[in-house]
C-alpha cells in the first residue's frame, strides 16, 4: 500500500519547467538543444556557491590531515554519485579506500538497482555511519537534491549530533528545506528538463561540486605536482605511461630511466621525481618526503636548501 506522507510537489526540483512543457511533442533535434541549454544551469550554480565550496574544501582539509575520513552519504543518484567520485580517488590519487567513502542507501546492490524506498528509511543511515565507525574525527557529506530526504536528514542529524564536520548539498533554496549542517552547499539549477528527474541539472551540478571538492583536497593534501597527479596509482599499461609521461615531463627522464625509478621506488611517481632531480639516494629522498609530509615542492626545496 502506498501512503501518502504530504510530500510536497512544490518544492524547486518537482516544479515544471516551462521550457519543456510540450517535450513529448519536440523533434529529436529540439530535444537535444533543450537540454544543451539547460545544461549549462548547473555551472552557473557551482558557481554561485563558490565561497561555500572553498570552505567546504578548507575545512575537510583540516580534518583529512588529523587523521579524518571523509565520507559521502546519499540515495538513489545521489548515492551513486558520491559513492563513483570516492570509488576514484585510489587510482587518481593513491588513497586508501578508507579515505574517502561513498555511503549509498541498500549498500553496493543498489549501484546497479533501483531502492528507492530505502531512502525514507532514517534509522538505516545512522546503522550505516556506525557500520564504518564514523566519528567525530570525520566529516560528511550529505547528498538530497531535494533537501528532505529522510536516510540523508536522519545522517546528517547525527554527524551533528557527534560534532563531526557536517556538509550538506542541495539543489533547493533555504527556505524550502533546512538542512543540520556546517556548510551548507546549495547548487539552484531549477526544474528538470523532465520534471522532478533530479539526475539530470542537480545531478550534473552535484557531480561537479564532487570533482571539485575531492580534487582539491587532494592538491591540498600534496598529491598534486604542477597540475600533475604525482600519486597516480600505476596499476595498468594506461596508468604506467601516464606515469612515464610525468616523470619525462617533470623530470627530464627517459622511458628506459623512468621504468628504472618507478622499480626501485615501488611505483611512487612522487618518490622517483625527487630522485631524479635532486640525484638522492632512495633512503635519503624518502626521509626527505616523509619529513615533508608527503610534500614534493617541500621536499625539493629543503634539498635545494642542503645543496646551497
Amino acid at each position: 500500500m502506498i501512503k501518502n506522507n504530504n510530500f510536497d510537489n512544490t518544492i524547486l526540483t518537482e516544479q515544471i519547467n516551462s521550457s519543456s512543457v510540450d517535450l513529448d511533442k519536440k523533434s529529436t533535434k529540439e530535444i537535444v538543444t533543450l537540454f544543451c541549454e539547460a545544461d549549462k544551469e548547473p555551472q552557473m550554480a557551482v558557481n554561485f556557491a563558490i565561497p561555500e565550496i572553498v570552505n567546504a574544501i578548507d575545512q575537510i582539509t583540516l580534518k583529512l590531515k588529523s587523521d579524518g575520513r571523509l565520507f559521502y552519504i546519499g540515495s538513489g543518484t545521489s548515492g551513486r554519485l558520491g559513492v563513483l567520485d570516492a570509488s576514484e580517488c585510489p587510482p587518481t590519487f593513491c588513497t586508501s579506500p578508507d579515505l574517502v567513502q561513498g555511503i549509498i542507501a541498500g549498500g553496493v546492490k543498489s549501484l546497479t538497482r533501483s531502492s528507492e524506498k530505502l531512502e525514507d528509511l532514517p534509522d538505516l543511515a545512522i546503522s550505516d555511519l556506525k557500520y564504518k565507525n564514523f566519528s567525530t574525527k570525520d566529516v560528511l557529506i550529505g547528498i538530497t537534491a531535494s533537501g528532505r530526504t529522510p536516510y540523508v536528514m536522519s545522517a546528517l542529524n547525527f554527524s551533528k549530533s557527534i560534532n563531526a564536520l557536517t556538509i550538506s548539498i542541495s539543489s533547493v533554496p533555504a527556505n524550502e528545506s533546512f538542512l543540520p549542517s556546517d556548510i551548507d552547499i546549495r547548487l539552484i539549477t531549477g526544474p528538470e528538463i523532465l520534471a522532478g528527474s533530479t539526475r539530470l541539472k542537480a545531478g550534473t551540478a552535484t557531480k561537479m561540486a564532487l570533482n571539485i571538492i575531492s580534487t582539491s583536497v587532494m592538491i591540498k593534501l600534496g598529491k598534486v605536482y604542477g597540475n600533475r597527479m604525482i600519486d597516480v596509482s600505476v596499476t595498468n599499461k594506461k596508468l604506467l605511461h601516464r606515469a612515464l609521461s610525468i616523470l619525462s615531463d617533470v623530470a627530464s627522464v627517459n622511458n628506459d630511466e623512468g621504468l628504472e625509478l618507478l622499480e626501485k621506488t615501488n611505483g611512487s611517481v612522487k618518490l622517483s621525481i625527487l630522485i631524479a632531480l635532486s640525484g638522492l639516494d632512495i633512503a635519503r629522498a624518502t626521509q626527505i618526503l616523509n619529513e615533508s609530509n608527503g610534500y614534493l615542492r617541500t621536499a625539493l626545496s629543503k634539498v635545494n636548501y642542503c645543496s646551497e
